[in-house]
């Protein structure tokens, strides 16, 4: 017998892949690597601040689990959904995993390090200067990031740099906070901890920190639900029904950050989950937008 969780998450994918990738106003370089890109869409319409060069600046990370067959494209329709409501958007790619099965994973290998991060903080760096260049429209001051499933972990992590151990890789670590208005991850992998404990996406983060091996030594620099307070408003997303990454993982991201003395917004969505977080025919891209607009304007 199927169960009707699985039949449920299978139907939702199904959605939200069924749209045909939406082509970019204009995509610029942070790097010479192919996968160091950004691209950019422009607000289709005005928001409710005035005109459009006032626009917010949305910097989206897509999912995937940080391994290489899942890249940008899959999120362009959220993108191009987030520029009809009025938002610029920064659709931003990184390098991933192999697209080689592993020994030790149950498919291609995730992420790479230091590789991975070395590109969203080389990426959010550059980003003013390439809104700048190629989206006028936008207004980097209001700027928010989110991301979906591994990209929300990445889009969380980028606005910790500020907290990252003084080792930390070199241009990882910011000496003051990013200039955001703040971070809205949607069904993030935000727990390392918890992840693996529940085995999200067969044990992607310890894959991205190197396996097992490298795990405790490099979780303090990676790991979100360790990178607290940050001093930057955050709200998560999480679908109830989610058996990608369950709500499990959001919640200790919010509990170990009320232990740290902040307060993170949990906006949990009863009969959803993963997908429709980011297909622009379901209910609950309306609410991303919400949580977005409040922190963006």
């Amino acid at each position: 017998m199927t169960d009707p969780a699985v039949e449920r998450d299978a139907a939702e994918a199904a959605s939200a892949f069924s749209h045909p990738p939406v082509a970019s106003d204009a995509t610029a370089s942070y790097g010479e690597h192919p996968d160091q890109i950004v691209d950019f869409y422009a607000p289709r319409r005005a928001g409710p601040a005035g005109p459009r060069n006032s626009a917010p600046l949305v910097v989206l990370l897509h999912g995937g689990a940080w391994r290489a067959p899942y890249d940008r494209q899959h999120i362009t329709p959220f993108a191009d959904f987030l520029a009809r409501q009025g938002f610029a958007v920064a659709n931003v790619e990184y390098r991933r995993g192999s697209s080689l099965p592993h020994q030790d994973a149950q498919g291609p290998v995730a992420g790479r390090w230091p590789e991975t991060f070395d590109d969203v903080a080389a990426a959010l760096d550059a980003l003013p200067d390439l809104a700048a260049d190629c989206l006028p429209e936008a207004a980097p001051r209001r700027m928010v990031l989110t991301g979906h499933s591994a990209g929300g972990h990445l889009a969380l992590w980028a606005a910790a740099r500020h907290v990252l151990p003084y080792d930390a890789p070199p241009g990882w670590r910011l000496p003051a906070p990013p200039p955001l208005r703040g971070v809205v991850a949607l069904a993030p992998i935000a727990d390392f901890t918890v992840a693996e404990e529940l085995g999200v996406c067969g044990g992607a983060s310890a894959q991205l920190l190197g396996g097992t091996s490298g795990f405790a030594a490099r979780r303090p620099y990676a790991d979100p639900a360790a990178l607290l307070p940050t001093g930057i408003a955050t709200a998560l997303v999480q679908g109830r029904s989610d058996i990608v990454v369950p709500e499990a993982v959001s919640e200790a991201y919010v509990a170990a950050a009320a232990l740290a003395g902040e307060t993170v917004g949990l906006t949990l969505l009863d009969g959803v989950g993963h997908f429709p977080l980011i297909d622009p025919a379901a209910d609950a891209c309306a609410v991303v937008s919400e949580e977005i607009s409040q922190l963006a304007w």
